[in-house]
C-alpha cells in the first residue's frame, strides 16, 4: 500500500517495463503448485530482488538503529527474514483462490474475537487495525470466510500500471475496498455506520503526525484509527496473522479491544501490541519500511 494519487498518474516507461517484468514473473511463479510457488518467490526476493533494490540494506540500517549492539550475523539473518516473509507475502496475495481456501480453515482465537463477533450481532461497527507483520490478509481472508463483512482501504501505487492488478487482489479477497482519498473516506465511513468492520494498518511514517515510541525510538504515527472509533464508537481491536515454522500457515489472534479514551493514548496502546509481536518474532515485521524518518519527541 503505497503512496495515493488523486490525479490519473502519466505515462512513464520505467513503471511501464517494471509492471511487464512483475506480471511476468508472478504469471509464471503462478504456474507452481502452491507450496512451491510461496517458498519460491520468498527465495527470490531474498535473494535477488531485494538485495538489487536494497530493500536488504534498508532493513538492516533500520536494525542497526533500533538494535545498534545485535551482531551483525543476526542482523543479516532477520533482514533475510524479512525478505523472505515479503516475497510469500506478495505471492500469496496474488494466489487468491488457494491462499482463501487454506486461510479459510484458520480459527481465530484471542479475546477480541468474542468482541468482535459480539459488535456483529448487534450490528455495531468495529476497526480492526494492524501493522506490517506476517500477513494481515491471512486474517482478514479467515474473517470474510466466516461471514464478517471486513472492509479494506488502499493507496494506489504510484505505478499505475501494476496498480490496476493490484487492486483487483484486494478486492478478489470478499469485503468492500475503498481507495484512500475524499471518496473511499466516505464509502468506508458508510460501511461502519451501517454495523461493517474495517482493517486499517498503522505503521507507516505520516508527516504531521504526532510521533508516539515504537521499539524505543519515536515514530510518527496516524491517529486517524482511533479518532474514527470514538467518533463512531467503534471497536478497536488489534489483530495479527503470524506466520508459522512451516511457512504457508497462519496463527490469527485478535487482541481485547482498546478501551476509549483519547486518540494518542489509544494509538500507543495499539502500537505497544505490534512491538510485542516484532520483539517476539522480529522476521516477520517489514522492516524495510522508513518507519523512523520523521518521528522525534
Amino acid at each position: 500500500m503505497s503512496s495515493p494519487g488523486q490525479d490519473r498518474p502519466p505515462f512513464r516507461l520505467d513503471h511501464f517495463v517494471v509492471n511487464l517484468g512483475l506480471r511476468g514473473l508472478i504469471g509464471l511463479a503462478l504456474l507452481l503448485p502452491y507450496p512451491v510457488r510461496v517458498a519460491f518467490v520468498g527465495w527470490l526476493m531474498r535473494r535477488v530482488i531485494g538485495p538489487i533494490a536494497g530493500y536488504r540494506t534498508r532493513a538492516r540500517e533500520n536494525l542497526r538503529l533500533i538494535w545498534p549492539d545485535q551482531t551483525e550475523s543476526d542482523r543479516n539473518r532477520i533482514a533475510d527474514q524479512v525478505l523472505d516473509n515479503a516475497g510469500r507475502t506478495l505471492i500469496e496475495n496474488y494466489s487468491t483462490r488457494a491462499f482463501m481456501a487454506r486461510t479459510a480453515g484458520l480459527e481465530p482465537k484471542g479475546p477480541g474475537y468474542q468482541a468482535l463477533v459480539t459488535a456483529r450481532d448487534q450490528k455495531r461497527p468495529v476497526i480492526l487495525v494492524s501493522g506490517h507483520f506476517g500477513n494481515y490478509e491471512a486474517a482478514r481472508a479467515s474473517l470474510v470466510a466466516r461471514g464478517f463483512a471486513i472492509g479494506g482501504l488502499y493507496r494506489n501505487l504510484s505505478n499505475r500500471y501494476f496498480n490496476a492488478h493490484y487492486v483487483k487482489t484486494m478486492q478478489a479477497f470478499g469485503g468492500p475496498v475503498f481507495p484512500q482519498g475524499r471518496a473511499g473516506t466516505a464509502g468506508f465511513v458508510r460501511h461502519l455506520k451501517e454495523g461493517g468492520q474495517l482493517v486499517l494498518l498503522f505503521d507507516q511514517d505520516v508527516p504531521g503526525a504526532p510521533a508516539l515510541p515504537f521499539l524505543g525510538r519515536p515514530a510518527r504515527t496516524a491517529l486517524s484509527a482511533a479518532e474514527l472509533a470514538l467518533r463512531l464508537n467503534a471497536d478497536l481491536i488489534p489483530f495479527f496473522a503470524t506466520r508459522q515454522s512451516d511457512g504457508l500457515s497462519f496463527d490469527v489472534t485478535l487482541d481485547a479491544p482498546i478501551a476509549p479514551s483519547d486518540p494518542e493514548t489509544m494509538m500507543r496502546q495499539v502500537t505497544a501490541a505490534l512491538e510485542t509481536r516484532v520483539l517476539a518474532d522480529p522476521g516477520q515485521w517489514f522492516w524495510i519500511h522508513r518507519r523512523w524518518k520523521g518521528g522525534h519527541l
